[in-house]
């Protein structure tokens, strides 16, 4: 892998680093060694380069048009291989810790202005008194209007014991409210958990890098709160969960399972192929599992929900899944940010390539979609991967004899419409039965 990392790491670096020197020549370092097709390719691009930055009809930035072609480059080899820049790669790095300096609320944009979908428990937001439907026109006295979401909350985030004055509109009241939060640090809540009755229910939203520790401890909280006689199983609902960091969607997984593989990564080389394995210790004491997936669940829950149906460990309940079977490494290149390159394929433990298949549930139950989801055309709706342009190919490691069909992405927002969440109530508490319902261990994969 590291023949690989090195070039592409000498070639970002060399590109933004002495703009001054004639890029040919750069090109032509670069190119030394290799075929005489690639020097000639890579001289094409120099020229074309240097064309650009003497004719064209204003003076472009090279940084910019460097950048354009890095990632230009990129994206035409597969949808998830792109350029992240400076920002975008911190960006990214919050996500995936799932803590930063904010505020502590979850907002959404509603006529230009920023609303408060809900403030976050024991949050500065929360101690300040911010309520959700609260409607953010001003951040230190600069108007929201005109801000992208995006903007607003770039604004909002920052260091911590840094203050912001908000601009509040309240219902109710007629004069605006003008609101000083002192940032502090904000933890991303990866998993939420709530009781039904006799069931305990989890939801992974992502996969970030506190993923397992809070499946740990709502499993923990779960079962002290229905109490072990009386739980009769848990669902996890990874439904519209995009994915995230490999090394969670593994610890995840092994969280429900005793033993086995839980999957495999093969990259370019024969030999480049990494297994990982479950450790002993089933945190739920093998109770009942049913786990929820649709056409939103992606890349790490495809992972989860593979694992513990190969194993028979969990019956999974939904639609088809996403189908993104491949691993992305993220390669930093110093001050110019980092890339994002498509480096393996994932394997469920029976050697199947999830790549644009996706996971197939043991159980087909499809929502009941509103209208304007009705109405819509076939061809609009999601389907997948293997809707993408230029996706990897699934290689046909295993035969796929089951209905391609579209798989939409939407879960009812009220939990009493809910057709799949309720389907699994019924076969934990014995309402419904089904011949996949519990798994049988027998057919497992052999380990």
């Amino acid at each position: 892998m590291r023949k690989v990392v090195v070039p592409v790491l000498a070639l970002a670096a060399g590109f933004a680093g002495g703009l001054s020197v004639a890029l040919p020549q750069i090109l032509a370092a670069q190119a030394a060694g290799g075929s005489s097709e690639t020097y000639r390719q890579l001289n094409l691009f120099g020229d074309v380069f240097e064309r650009v930055r003497s004719d064209y009809v204003v003076e472009p930035n090279d940084g910019e048009l460097i950048e354009s072609a890095v990632n230009g480059m990129l994206t035409a080899l597969d949808p998830h291989s792109s350029y992240m820049s400076p920002k975008s790669f911190r960006d990214m790095q919050v996500q995936t810790r799932g803590e930063f300096g904010g505020l502590g609320i979850e907002v959404t944009m509603d006529n230009g202005v920023v609303k408060v979908v809900t403030p976050i428990d024991d949050t500065p937001a929360a101690k300040a008194g911010i309520l959700a439907g609260d409607l953010i026109t001003h951040l230190d006295d600069e108007p929201v209007q005109g801000m992208t979401l995006a903007k607003a909350v770039e604004r909002m985030r920052g260091e911590v014991d840094t203050s912001i004055r908000l601009t509040v509109i309240r219902k109710g009241r007629e004069e605006p409210l003008t609101i000083t939060i002192v940032r502090a640090v904000i933890q991303i809540r990866s998993v939420r958990s709530r009781v039904e009755d006799d069931v305990a229910y989890l939801r992974i939203t992502t996969f970030n890098e506190k993923a397992f520790d809070g499946i740990k401890e709502e499993v923990a909280k779960l079962e002290e709160k229905i109490g072990k006689d009386k739980l009769k199983g848990f669902i996890l609902d990874l439904r519209n969960n995009p994915g995230g960091l490999l090394d969670q969607a593994i610890a995840v997984s092994d969280a429900f399972l005793d033993r086995g593989e839980i999957v495999s990564t093969r990259g370019r080389a024969e030999d480049d192929i990494q297994r990982y394995n479950a450790r002993k210790g089933d945190l739920t004491g093998n109770r009942n599992l049913i786990v929820l997936i649709n056409g939103g669940s992606a890349s790490a829950s495809e992972i989860v929900a593979g694992a513990l149906q190969d194993h028979r460990r969990a019956t999974i309940l939904g639609t088809r899944s996403f189908g993104k079977g491949s691993v992305q490494t993220i390669i930093p290149l110093g001050v110019n940010g980092a890339i994002r390159l498509t480096t393996a394929r994932y394997y469920t433990p029976a050697g199947c390539s999830i790549q644009a298949r996706g996971i197939h549930p043991d159980i087909f139950v499809e929502q009941e979609l509103p209208e304007d989801l009705k109405s819509a055309p076939a061809t609009e709706r999601p389907r997948g991967e293997e809707a993408l342009p230029g996706h990897l190919e699934n290689l046909g490691e295993c035969e796929d004899n089951s209905d391609q069909t579209v798989s939409t992405a939407y879960v009812p927002p009220d939990p009493k419409d809910d057709k799949q969440l309720a389907y699994a109530l019924d076969l934990l508490r014995g309402v419904k039965t089904d011949k996949e319902f519990p798994p049988n261990p027998k057919a497992a994969v052999a380990n």
